[in-house]
């Protein structure tokens, strides 16, 4: 802690360095008609320096003293440049009208290149920022290359209140985890590709297929009503430029992976991740394709990528372009120093599983393929459409030695091997439609296709008995295979008209935006377990660990030494639960400058809410449904001040609600390593109350000095927790009465110093950090009053303490780097980064039965990136991540005195990519 906060003020330190005094260049754009130009692009050629117009058309841009050419350029335009000598303390205006494009397809072509790439640098985003009426934040692709970020999961932790739980793919916004954020891809909604989560796993979206990342952290009726912590929309790339062809190739290693020479995996699945295993389709036979034996696999990873665009002159006003993209990498990665402890009592000792050695080896692979074609038919008509596929997969095997409670007394091993598929595809069609002075149309439709699956997971316990290991056979699930097929289908869709209004001499003080959006989606998820009832002539045979197959084979089922039943008994009934959601929502948003400083946006939404899950499992064979129903009235309040036209004043306010998914609502079990969690058709949605108040200054090109606080209070907060049982299960449920969370927010970023020449050369340094405290009630009795269940029993959990931190929330979050950026009128490049991020001690589990939360310890990691282009063409990219390599820990919190449960090291990571484009 104490070495995060002094990195944190040695990178704050470097912020507060006072820059020599500097000219300011401004003026006015129009076009042929005397229009103003509204987001024209005003830059120094060869400089970093890069502004946008506002909606008036007047650009402000603050330089160092020094003779520049200025160029200023437009969509539909042609490029404007003119040389221009600025003095210390001097003001210099540089006004035009801007002459609307000619057929000349080089004239065209240079001014969207410049135009439209620089929409993906920090400077652009910043100025976007800086002239949004509501609350937004965003990270381009530039910075993203700068930090070495390969993934959007990745990227949104280096937000400010962003942080992302260890092992999975939980991201959270200002201590509230997945059920509170939503996810969106160029403002359309994306589905998980997970049953345990609502949101996507952003670690699966390549940063090869973006522009920028937008979050909001505050809400407006333009999205849908299901949010409270953030929304994350994924801006996706489209050709903006000349035309290029371009491939690239990456080696990785994970330290702890390539030095392990006893590295092995599952066996039957291929290097690519499109493995599908079949079924057994009996009882009677042993039929299963997949080893239960794992193989000795390399460790080092590797990936390519081809990238492909190019824009079209059609006719005398249209253009089209495309760009598409092709990606598959797969990466390695292992544990060291792996211990495992689970359900530890009042008294420090376990009462599940103690794993002295634990170990976990995970093999992932990522195919990604995207399209972009764009239609511009004129300046007023643009209609975009998008397709995304991605194939992901995942191994995992986990090991551990010790002692297994009521299963392996005297000492046991155990094996588990999980294999996940997962295929997203994403496909969008989109238009924008200027249709006058006073009015533009939007419209987006799309349809999700998300398909999970986990072909081959099996278990393997081993008991030592009489100096020999033996299969355990203490219940027939101690040995298994499991297989689960998730498809879900999901239609979307958005449109929206606005209208200004209140005509004045500087453009109109008011726009009235009415809109609707709309998702319905299906989700189908079937499983089978095959348990392994070892019997009398299969009891005592000894085993060896690593050769399961010697007993699981054809020939000793036929001897009887083990036979095959299912949840349902001795037939092949799935279990399954199904759910539909349907989800229609209107909004009303009006927009009025109630001063030239001061402009308020107020909105009001109505959603109509629509719930239905039924199931058949083995928890209730008869096969029920259960449906949530409601209707939502959401408004919101944004306001705006601008102090300057540099620094704003901020405040929103809302309401907003927080759906249970359709795991949480069915009565369905699903087995973990680690444990077992069940469904609860009683839960119902949360009702959100959201505040926030942010100040921001933008004191030159690129740089942002921000504090924010917020603060929301939540209804029936939604809750994982163990159940009050012998088995010690986890369910979920409305837990509590209330909740709450409040902090603040500082972020700062700043340019320590530059010097602009042919070779300009820039360091530049940021930091962000938070705190958020968070409180919840906990509430037994409410959970048994709530919760009866279709089979007859209701919920109870006797909660250690009254009141509780939210899950996963972490008090401080601290995000900081620094970078260097070399370049050389060639077309060569260097570029180097510094960067470290911290989170503090957050929980993990609710503590129950007076034992005390389970606490995920908090850490700092550090990575360096270094990214070069060695000539125009060619570039050569070196990542080395989590330097630091500390130990992640998980503890309980008991009183008499810690226990760790969980603890190991996942090392360090390189990669090295070389690129080449033409």
């Amino acid at each position: 802690m104490y070495k995060s906060i002094c990195l944190f003020l040695f990178l704050t330190a470097f912020t507060m360095l006072s820059a020599q005094s500097e000219g300011i260049i401004f003026g006015n754009v129009k076009d042929d008609t005397g229009a103003p130009v509204e987001n024209a692009d005003v830059f120094i050629d060869g400089t970093m320096y890069s502004v946008f117009t506002d909606a008036s058309g007047n650009y402000e841009l603050e330089v160092e003293p020094s003779a520049y050419v200025l160029i200023i350029t437009g969509i539909g335009f042609d490029e404007f440049s003119q040389e221009v000598t600025v003095n210390a303390g001097e003001r210099v205006e540089v006004s035009t009208q801007l002459i609307s494009s000619s057929t000349s397809t080089t004239q065209l072509g240079e001014a969207v290149v410049v135009g439209q790439v620089s929409k993906e640098t920090e400077s652009a985003l910043l100025n976007e920022q800086r002239k949004s009426v509501v609350i937004t934040e965003s990270i381009g692709v530039k910075e993203l290359e700068r930090k070495g970020v390969s993934d959007v999961s990745s990227a949104v932790t280096k937000v400010s209140g962003i942080s992302k739980q260890e092992g999975s793919s939980v991201v959270y916004v200002r201590g509230l985890g997945d059920r509170y954020n939503s996810t969106t891809m160029n403002g359309l909604p994306i589905p998980s590709n997970d049953p345990e989560w609502k949101n996507i796993d952003l670690s699966i979206l390549s940063t090869d297929i973006l522009s920028y990342i937008g979050i909001d952290k505050v809400y407006s009726g333009t999205f849908f009503g299901d949010f409270a912590g953030g929304n994350v929309n994924v801006n996706s790339k489209k050709q903006t430029g000349k035309g290029f062809f371009s491939f690239g190739m990456t080696s990785r290693i994970n330290t702890n992976a390539i030095k392990d020479n006893t590295f092995r995996l599952q066996q039957g699945i291929n290097w690519m991740g499109f493995d599908k295993v079949s079924n057994p389709n009996s009882l009677t036979q042993y039929g299963f394709e997949n080893s239960l034996n794992p193989k000795k696999s390399g460790a080092l990873g590797a990936g390519f990528s081809l990238a492909a665009g190019e824009r079209f002159n059609v006719g005398e006003n249209g253009k089209f372009s495309f760009f598409v993209t092709g990606t598959h990498d797969n990466d390695y990665s292992s544990i060291e120093d792996g211990f495992l402890r689970t359900g530890i009592n009042t008294e420090g000792l376990s009462q599940g599983r103690d794993f002295p050695i634990y170990r976990r080896y995970d093999y992932t692979t990522n195919t990604t393929g995207y399209l972009n074609l764009s239609y511009q038919l004129n300046r007023k008509n643009t209609i975009n459409f998008n397709s995304l596929f991605v194939n992901s997969s995942n191994q995992k095997l986990e090991e551990g030695e010790g002692w297994i409670r009521d299963v392996a007394i005297d000492g046991g091993q155990q094996r588990r091997g999980t294999y996940v598929q997962n295929i997203l595809w994403v496909n969008q069609l989109l238009g924008e439609h200027k249709l006058g002075e006073r009015s533009n149309l939007n419209w987006a439709f799309g349809y999700n296709k998300v398909t999970s699956d986990l072909p081959d997971r099996f278990q393997n316990t081993l008991k030592f008995q009489n100096g020999n290991y033996v299969m355990a056979n203490n219940a027939a699930s101690d040995n298994h295979r499991y297989y689960h097929d998730l498809s879900e289908d999901e239609y979307v869709g958005n449109i929206a008209v606005d209208y200004k209004f209140a005509k004045s001499e500087d453009g109109y003080k008011g726009k009235i935006t009415l809109g609707y959006n709309g998702r319905y989606k299906e989700r189908d998820l079937n499983a089978l377990q095959y348990n392994f009832r070892v019997n009398a002539e299969g009891a005592n045979v000894p085993v060896d660990f690593a050769n399961i197959d010697a007993f699981y084979n054809q020939e000793n089922f036929n001897n009887n030494w083990f036979d095959m039943v299912t949840f349902s008994g001795d037939n092949l009934s799935r279990q399954y639960y199904n759910g539909e959601q349907n989800i229609q929502g209107g909004y009303a948003n009006i927009e009025y400058k109630l001063t030239p400083k001061f402009t308020a946006v107020i909105g009001l939404r109505g959603e109509m809410v629509n719930q239905l899950v039924g199931w058949n499992t083995s928890l209730d064979p008869v096969g029920r449904e259960n449906e949530l129903e409601e209707f939502m009235f959401l408004p919101s309040l944004n306001l705006k001040y601008e102090v300057t036209d540099r620094q704003n004043i901020r405040f929103a306010a809302s309401k907003t609600y927080t759906l249970p998914q359709f795991k949480e609502r069915a009565l369905f079990m699903y087995e973990e390593f680690d444990g077992t969690t069940v469904g609860n058709p009683s839960t119902y949605a949360s009702t959100d109350y959201n505040a926030d108040l942010k100040w921001e200054i933008f004191p030159n090109a690129g740089e942002l000095i921000s504090v924010a606080a917020f603060g929301k209070y939540i209804l029936d907060p939604i809750n994982k927790f163990t159940m009050a049982s012998s088995s010690n299960d986890l369910t979920y449920g409305n837990t509590g009465d209330w909740g709450y969370v409040f902090g603040g927010e500082l972020e700062v970023r700043k340019s320590i110093f530059k010097i602009e020449s042919n070779n300009p050369l820039q360091l530049t340094a940021g930091a962000n950090v938070s705190y958020a405290y968070s409180n919840q009630e906990l509430n037994p009795e409410k959970l048994y009053d709530e919760t009866l269940l279709a089979n007859g029993y209701r919920i109870t959990a006797n909660f250690t303490d009254e009141e509780a931190a939210f899950q996963g929330a972490s008090d401080l979050l601290l995000n900081g780097d620094i970078s260097i950026n070399k370049e050389w009128e060639g077309g060569e490049m260097f570029m180097a980064t510094l960067a470290y991020n911290y989170f503090s001690d957050r929980i993990f589990a609710l503590g129950v039965e007076e034992r005390g939360n389970i606490i995920e310890k908090g850490i700092g990691t550090l990575d360096f990136i270094i990214r070069t282009k060695v000539s125009k063409n060619i570039g050569i990219n070196l990542n080395a991540r989590n330097l630091l390599n500390p130990t992640f820990e998980r503890f309980q919190e008991n009183k008499a005195g810690d226990v760790t449960n969980l603890s190991y090291k996942k090392g360090m990571n390189f990669s090295l990519n070389v690129n080449y484009q033409f």
